[in-house]
């Protein structure tokens, strides 16, 4: 199925059932788990996204036990990185880099001259929009 196709489906229960799956340390999920984990009123909604999922070709059936095939990165997803069991925003690691910089530069600060000042207010400038945009695209998670 082509991504226009996915980003079309893959949105509410179904998108929130992908993102369960992709954080599962071991990529492999069964319906009950999933319906606990994102509190569905039934083991049979979970179902449904489930197979909703395997008809788009991402997730595959073994043994009652829904595992991940393909991961795309559609809509929200595309601000996101996965590193392992784990989905961080693309900006995080701009974020933590500006911000150890600036404490960097902080412990160095010695004078205060117009290159200094200049410094610190670009310094800063750059280290508040990194956590804006990371703190933006977190509360945009499913």
């Amino acid at each position: 199925m082509s991504e226009e196709n996915i980003e079309s489906v893959l949105k509410g229960n179904t998108l929130r059932v992908y993102w369960f799956l992709l954080q599962s340390p071991t990529e492999v999920v069964g319906v009950r788990e999933t319906q606990r984990a994102l509190k569905f009123s039934s083991p049979a909604l979970a179902l449904y996204h489930l197979e909703k999922l395997i008809e788009l070709g991402l997730a595959d059936k073994t043994n009652s036990e829904y595992r991940l095939v393909k991961a795309v990165n559609v809509g929200v997803l595309k601000q996101f990185v996965r590193f392992r069991a784990f989905m961080l925003p693309r900006h995080f690691l701009y974020a933590t880099l500006f911000t150890t910089l600036l404490i960097f530069f902080l412990m160095q600060f010695k004078q205060v001259n117009f290159y200094s000042t200049f410094a610190l207010l670009l310094g800063l400038l750059a280290t508040g929009i990194m956590w804006y945009e990371t703190i933006k695209a977190w509360r945009q998670k499913p």
